[in-house]
């Protein structure tokens, strides 16, 4: 309930489009008038059965032009964590728009009734500005009160009116209510309008399923309802806002949208305002002289408006429609929405230029037709202007507005323009806007191996509000805020990485800001068909519709308009082999509308470089619901024929790239300078060091790795960094230092199951293989979802240092238990082709695990170890083709094919092999050589 009283209050001054007597600034304690009727009554049983609200009951009344609203609230302290909310109670209001009155305060207790406010207990007045932080001054005071003495189990009964008058209505009223509806559930509750019959104020129900109709009692009309309404329809979340709207009520004075559009357009009159010899005269002189055409005149004043004068919402002393002054907004150089439009207009007025102010609700703007006419539909307001027989929008809120948008268009939906003679909503058409919210220029350096992280240099450029934004953050957060700033921002733009020498540039002219760095991001190269391929439609691939309409009640609702921006990129990509060999899939340019979006762009391939330029715009329009599904078919077509960069067969790997390679590639040396600028700037910040030693882990080179893990160990340990750590050990060959980073890991986390297999495993290799196993017994004794996993890490354990015949044993009886398992099936072909037994069994595991498997390169590889152990080596060579074709990086694969090559007498393939292997896996000879082998 008190969310509904705040947003009553809320309600009477949020609007940022009213000057009357100051009411009383203190709570007044009086009696409830006569006209208040007794609450509905509360069913038994529902104090202790409803949580927590018992009882809510609205009883409002017009007269006149003011407006008397009584609520009659009671709740149940059901928890002590109630008691601590509930025990403080705030009322605000607006007491330059009426009173607020306290009509009673009571604890129920059984049959006590504890009159609080007959025992002294009195509200406090805070006068802080409680919005100040969203820019705002809403006049607006709160009365507290801590209530003494309430209990859990009590019912805290409250009664208070708050009464309004707004002299900016014009002697109307106007009134908007939120309904409680189901599911949430009270004991009792109403709401109750009343008038004098002789007046007829519209009401307006914007819910489903209200029953009620005014009656006549005495000299008033009455129209009341009980709560909690039904439950609202459900509502695709996509939907526009007139579909999803809270259930409301209006109740509303105004003879129709004209009477709000003449009431509200007195108060932007400019006759006037704009007095001689004065500084914005000056103002206005200035421009005249320095700017020849009317358009230039008006982005100038717009310019003028939005730059010079600080936006802060003024809703105190009557302010929440009535605008302050040109010269006031001038004089203290901050304004609203009002305070700056009626400054530009009478600026353009001035200087000669059709101008008039509309209303907006930002938000909710598709949904202003279906209210009931008044003010209270909207919350903004902002200037159309016509030059050479165009219209302008021109928001003086804005930020940052040059002449190159001053073509665009707000995607407010309905706007109502304020003129003398009255007018009309009409809906504003919008189309994309002149420059993109963003600019990205990425040139990215992947010239050394398609599955290296890629090095960029990265340009992204700001327009208007982000860009004021940007240019306010600057000059107020340090080196290091701005470092964050960059990064946080390139890495949304352009991939997760790691970025330096960055900066923040702002164009005095433009208006826009510019943020450089040098980055590393992740490869965005993949394998697919057994080829590497990079996606290369980055902004289209944001792009998701999957709206339903297929629920028989939603099948005319239509897709939520996206607010109008835009944003292009521009990328380029410095490729291997001066691009030999690299192509081109899917559809290279674009031109098309997709869900209320327009996309357009070019690919191009020449001289080594891809080059790729994007613009996609939001156009501000809804989907009809008959084109849901034939847009839903468009975008997946599209994104279908995204365009691919599709690399050659032999296309250099990281793998493939020898010392004197990695020593003269340009990309490598790049990534190495970002790492170490990134660590430069900030050596107390870990992420540089992880990721400089993830690289050179990646690229063989684990010596320089070490350092790097030693220094983030030290500070902020975990289970991955020393498993990290472990391989690295383990790769250079110190299998004591491996092992105790495994225990390390382990302690951290003695029920993490990767940590216990890898601590196993290197008991095993150094010669402790009763404590490896050991370790997964214990695992398995723990029972749990590890397990399953632990037992096929005892197997495989037992199979690779210890009885094969006993690992055989053990992956039958789990076989046997799930039966037709490709993963079990090949951990038993495996351990019978390395350690050579059963072999004619082992061929029908690897078979089965492949014909049974989704992912079937594991099972490929154990059967060709089958077939070599048979002496069938084309059948190996075949099986190992296939898994280097999708996988080439594969250590084991390609030592197994060096040795089936060489058994086949082609040594000089042979020799190549066993270099990549031992270049991958610079280990790889002391684990084969546990299953015979000697190359």
């Amino acid at each position: 309930m008190k969310r509904l009283v705040m947003a009553r209050a809320a309600a009477m001054a949020a609007v940022c489009v009213p000057a009357l007597a100051w009411a009383s600034d203190t709570p007044l304690y009086q009696p409830a008038p006569a006209w208040i009727v007794a609450p509905p009554p509360v069913p038994a049983g529902a104090a202790e059965e409803f949580p927590p609200i018992v009882l809510l009951d609205f009883q409002k009344r017009i007269e006149g032009d003011r407006l008397w609203s009584y609520v009659h609230q009671q709740t149940r302290i059901a928890s002590s964590e109630m008691l601590s909310q509930a025990a403080t109670l705030t009322l605000p209001w607006a007491p330059d728009k009426g009173d607020l009155i306290v009509h009673g305060l009571t604890i129920l207790r059984g049959d006590q009734r504890i009159d609080l406010l007959a025992k002294g207990q009195k509200f406090v007045v805070l006068r802080r500005e409680q919005a100040l932080e969203q820019r705002e001054l809403t006049g607006i005071l709160t009365a507290t009160m801590a209530v003494e003495g309430l209990e859990v189990g009590d019912i805290l009964d409250m009664r208070f009116s708050v009464t309004g008058r707004d002299g900016a209505l014009g002697g109307r009223v106007q009134d908007v209510i939120p309904l409680v509806a189901a599911p949430m559930r009270i004991g009792a509750g109403r709401v109750r309008y009343s008038w004098p019959k002789e007046s007829q104020p519209k009401w307006k129900f914007l819910a489903d399923g209200v029953q009620a109709t005014p009656v006549t009692k005495g000299d008033f009309t009455e129209l009341s309802f009980p709560l909690p309404l039904a439950k609202p329809r459900d509502m695709p979340e996509d939907a526009p806002s007139r579909f999803r709207h809270p259930p409301l009520m209006e109740v509303a004075s105004f003879a129709d949208w004209a009477d709000v559009s003449k009431t509200f357009a007195t108060l932007y009159r400019t006759d006037g305002l704009i007095g001689a010899g004065s500084p914005i005269a000056g103002e206005v002189a200035t421009i005249m002289k320095t700017e020849t055409t009317p358009i230039g005149r008006a982005q100038r004043a717009l310019e003028v408006v939005q730059d010079k004068i600080r936006y802060l919402a003024v809703g105190m002393d009557g302010g929440n429609y009535v605008p302050q002054a040109p010269a006031k907004t001038w004089e203290v150089r901050y304004g609203d929405c009002k305070a700056k439009t009626l400054l530009l207009l009478a600026m353009l007025h001035t200087m000669g230029i059709e101008a008039e102010p509309v209303i907006a609700s930002v938000g909710m703007g598709d949904f202003v037709p279906e209210r009931l006419p008044s003010a209270a539909a909207f919350n903004h307001v902002f200037v159309r202007a016509t030059v050479g027989g165009e219209t302008l929008w021109l928001d003086g809120t804005g930020s940052n507005a040059r002449m190159a948008d001053i073509h665009d268009t707000p995607g407010v939906g309905y706007v109502l323009p304020l003129r003398a003679a009255g007018a009309d909503p009409f809906k504003v058409q919008t189309h994309a806007s002149a420059r993109p919210i963003s600019s990205v220029v990425i040139d990215a350096d992947e010239s050394g191996a398609v599955d290296l992280p890629s090095a960029v240099d990265v340009a992204f450029t700001a327009h208007g509000a982000m860009a004021a934004q940007l240019r306010a953050a600057k000059s107020q957060i340090g080196p290091k805020e701005q470092r964050e700033l960059i990064s946080g921002i390139l890495q949304n733009a352009v991939g997760e990485g790691q970025f330096a020498d960055g900066t923040i540039t702002v164009d005095p002219v433009t208006g826009d800001v510019v943020l450089r760095a040098k980055g590393v991001i992740g490869t965005k190269w993949g394998m697919e068909d057994r080829r590497r391929k990079r996606a290369l439609g980055g902004l289209q691939s944001d792009l998701r519709f999957s709206s339903d309409r297929s629920r028989p009640d939603w099948t005319s609702i239509p897709v939520v308009a996206p607010p109008v921006f835009g944003v292009e990129r521009r990328l380029r990509i410095k490729l291997p082999d001066a691009g030999r060999g690299f192509t081109l899939d899917g559809v290279a340019d674009a031109d098309q509308r997709l869900a209320g979006y327009a996309i357009k762009r070019t690919t191009r391939l020449a001289n080594g470089v891809l080059t790729s330029d994007e613009r996609m715009d939001a156009l501000g329009v809804e989907v009809p619901a008959a084109q849901i599904a034939t847009e839903r078919d468009a975008v997946a077509t599209a994104a279908a024929n995204i365009p691919h960069l599709v690399a050659p067969v032999d296309t250099p790997r990281r793998w493939t790239l020898n010392s004197v390679a990695m020593a003269q590639s340009s990309q490598i040396k790049a990534i190495r300078a970002v790492y170490a600028k990134a660590i430069a700037d900030d050596p107390d910040e870990m992420s540089g060091y992880q990721s400089r030693a993830s690289f050179e882990t990646g690229v063989g080179n684990y010596r320089a790795a070490l350092p790097d893990l030693d220094r983030v160990i030290a500070k902020e340990p975990s289970i991955e960094l020393y498993l990290q750590r472990a391989y690295v050990q383990d790769m250079l060959g110190d299998r004591a230092k491996a092992l105790a980073d495994a225990e390390r890991a382990r302690q951290l986390d003695p029920s993490n199951q990767g940590a216990t297999a890898r601590l196993a495993w290197l008991k095993a290799e150094n010669g402790d293989l009763p404590g490896g196993v050991a370790l997964l017994d214990q695992r398995i004794a723990l029972g749990g979802e590890q397990k399953r996993s632990a037992r096929q890490d005892k197997a495989a354990l037992i199979g690779e240092f210890g009885d094969a015949a006993e690992a055989v044993k053990l992956y039958d009886a789990m076989i046997a238990e799930k039966p037709g398992s490709p993963n079990l099936l090949n951990g038993r072909c495996w351990i019978k082709g390395t350690r050579s037994v059963m072999l004619d069994t082992a061929l029908k595991d690897c078979t089965s695990a492949i014909e049974l498997g989704d992912s079937t390169l594991a099972a490929l590889d154990s059967r060709a170890m089958v077939w070599y152990r048979m002496g069938r080596y084309p059948e190996a060579l075949a099986d190992l083709d296939a898994v280097l074709a999708a996988e080439p990086d594969m250590a084991g694969s390609r030592y197994l094919r060096a040795a089936v090559l060489r058994a086949m007498k082609r040594d000089a393939d042979a020799v190549a092999d066993l270099t990549m292997a031992r270049r991958v896996a610079p280990q790889i000879d002391r684990q084969y050589a546990r299953f015979g082998f000697t190359m």
